[in-house]
């Protein structure tokens, strides 16, 4: 057994309580509340603005809470030291800067940090979890390039295989697709989906609802920083969630769904 699926037997899931998140006066999050097990991949839903990325950052405990916590195994992510936090989670974000040009080899042994890898002496399980990483996402014809020559959505795979190669049981992502043509958006997706079926956990922010539903076991709804309806894609999406959501008409019947365009 890997160590990725030892640590995938450990993970017991995420619960998050009555969790509110402000940026001063203004409530960013207000109290939200679900929980993600083991083998659940979530997809958070919502307009730009709903909340969904200061959600995540609540979660992960990089932004402070007014009340309410959000515990991995029963321990409030924001209580965990660093490197621990890291073990415990993967984060992919949405703005992703690179502090300077690397190759992208480098910037994916970035995700074995927190295991002690020392960047350039990779060996044994670190080695392996890199080179793996590389080649789920379609990068190994680029993986001695700078990150500087890449495109916008060959930039996007190497910071996707940085979170895959951490080999953390809890993976959460804001956008992981963007900017990422419609081949490697189903790819990332089916790695996703993979790691989710091996025992991890995944909370992913998606703005394709198809997308959503073709990969996702629930539904988060978030508007005007509230959730708003938390279940399966057959029980919540729905003409009128689109509606309320989303300001669009749309046709759901069965497994077509369409979106028809503003109300």
């Amino acid at each position: 057994m890997s160590q990725a699926e030892q640590t995938h037997d450990r993970f017991r899931g995420l619960k998050v309580v009555e969790m509110t998140v402000n940026a001063g006066p203004v409530k960013l999050v207000e109290a939200a509340s679900f929980n993600l097990a083991a083998g659940e991949l979530v997809a958070l839903l919502g307009p730009n603005g709903a909340g969904k990325t200061s959600l995540l950052r609540g979660v992960i405990g990089l932004a402070p809470r007014e009340s309410g916590h959000a515990r991995i195994d029963g321990q409030d992510t924001a209580d965990m030291q660093p490197l621990k936090r890291a073990r415990q989670l993967a984060y992919l974000p949405q703005n992703r800067p690179l502090a300077w040009p690397n190759p992208v080899r480098d910037v994916v042994a970035l995700g074995r940090f927190s295991h002690g890898a020392a960047l350039g002496r990779l060996r044994g399980t670190d080695l392996q979890a890199v080179q793996s990483a590389l080649a789920a996402c379609d990068l190994d014809t680029l993986a001695r390039r700078s990150t500087s020559t890449l495109s916008g959505g060959e930039l996007a795979r190497v910071h996707c295989a940085r979170a895959f190669a951490a080999e953390a049981p809890l993976l959460i992502a804001d956008e992981p697709v963007a900017e990422l043509d419609p081949y490697h958006q189903f790819r990332v997706m089916d790695l996703i989906r993979d790691f989710v079926d091996q025992g991890g956990g995944a909370l992913v922010v998606l703005h394709d609802v198809v997308l959503a539903r073709r990969y996702a076991d629930r539904f988060l709804w978030m508007k005007d920083g509230r959730i708003v309806a938390d279940g399966s894609p057959a029980e919540t999406l729905s003409a009128e969630r689109l509606a309320q959501i989303y300001g669009v008409r749309g046709d759901v019947d069965g497994e077509r769904l369409e979106l028809l365009g503003p109300l």
